[in-house]
Order: C-alpha cells, then structure tokens, then sequence
C-alpha cells in the first residue's frame, strides 16, 4: 500500500473569490511509488500552536480575550482549532502538488479571527493533521484497493502574519464584521434613526466614551 508523506510549502492569498480565502500548496509524497495512488480523499484538520511563538505587550492586550492576563498564559495559552478542509487526491506515483484553499471569516465571535487579528508581525505555527481514503493500484494487474490515510500524518507550517492582513486588506479594506443580537442590533438601530445619524459608524462613535482610545497594531 502506498505510504504517504505531507509537506506544506507555501501559503498565498486568493483573490477575488467569493469568500476570502487562503491557498495551501501541499506536497504529497509516495514512499513507495510501485503502488500507484488511483485517487483519494484527503481530510485535513488545521490547528493554531498558539504556545510556539512569543507575543509582545500590544498583541498581549489585544489577546486578553482569548487567554486573558498574561501572568495565566502558562495554563490559558493552547492550541486552538482552526478549521477542518477536505480535498481530493490525484493519480501520481512518487510526489503532487494540490491546493488546500481554506475559507476564512472576518467574523469576531470566531476565536480563530480573533487570534489572527490580535498579531502584528511574525508568524503562526500551524499543524496539519491528516486522514481519509487512497484508492491505488497493487501488482502486475493493477488490481484497484483501497487504504486509508494514518491518523498519525501531519505537516507543520508557519504562515506569515501579513498573509492574514492583506488577504482581509483584500477583501474588507479598513473594515470589520461584528455579530450582535437582534434585539441589541434593533436597539442600536433606532438610536441610529432617532437621532438621524447617516452611518454606522458615526452611531457607535456618538455611543463611544472619548478616553477609550483603539489598541494601534
């Protein structure tokens, strides 16, 4: 049966499409080219190894949500999950390369988004935890079988912080989502018609204290 090998190799921003997305160029290798990989499904879940980089005291602040002070990173700092992604495997014999697209939000209630933002330089170590199902081809008749992909393969990559930023540059330029409640958003939105103020965001800065400054990246 084929043994199968990952890497990441890059990781580019998509532009122009629907929803924002990142593009994982992804090598995957057959340690044993003799069986031929027919096709497959491959099944990736992305983690964020939030306890394999340092943070400075601005990305500390603007984290506090996720892990609170710092003087409880030791027991609050984890590794966070991303997403899950799936993509179909090609026929090859020794190595491929495949996109691994992976959508993203901009949406705050996401631990994932908050993370992201919260970073102003550096990178994000990511682990790819891989399985699913080969179907390939074994001896002189090319009998077709079928395999599935160990639990115990992954790859590891550390993607550029600025990747993140301009792919949300890209699609939301100088703008964020917030979910609210319907009931909170309702409110807010006849305090915006009362008082006749044109957009949303003169409402909330008319809703604002003038001592809370942003937290600069």
């Amino acid at each position: 049966m084929p043994d199968l090998s990952f890497s990441v190799q890059n990781a580019t921003v998509v532009p122009f499409a629907a929803v924002p997305i990142i593009n994982f160029k992804l090598e995957v290798s057959n340690m044993n080219p003799a069986e031929r990989v027919h096709s497959g499904m491959l099944r990736a879940q992305i983690q964020i190894d939030a306890t394999r980089r340092r943070y400075d005291p601005g990305e500390q602040a603007r984290l506090h949500d996720l892990f609170g002070e710092p003087e409880r990173w030791s027991t609050t700092l984890r590794t966070m999950l991303w997403t899950h992604v799936t993509v179909a495997l090609p026929q090859f014999d020794d190595r491929v390369s495949i996109d691994v697209p992976v959508p993203c939000t901009f949406d705050f209630n996401v631990a994932a988004t908050k993370y992201f933002h919260g970073l102003s330089d550096g990178e994000v170590p990511l682990t790819f935890l891989f399985s699913g199902t080969a179907f390939y081809e074994s001896g002189l008749e090319r009998t077709l079988l079928v395999a599935p992909v160990p639990w115990d393969k992954e790859a590891t990559f550390r993607l550029p912080v600025r990747t993140w930023q301009t792919l949300m540059d890209d699609y939301y330029p100088n703008g964020a989502w917030l979910r609210l409640r319907l009931d909170t958003f309702e409110r807010l939105s006849e305090f915006k018609r009362r008082y006749g103020i044109p957009t949303w965001e003169e409402t909330l800065e008319r809703l604002l204290p003038a001592d809370v400054p942003a937290v600069q990246s």
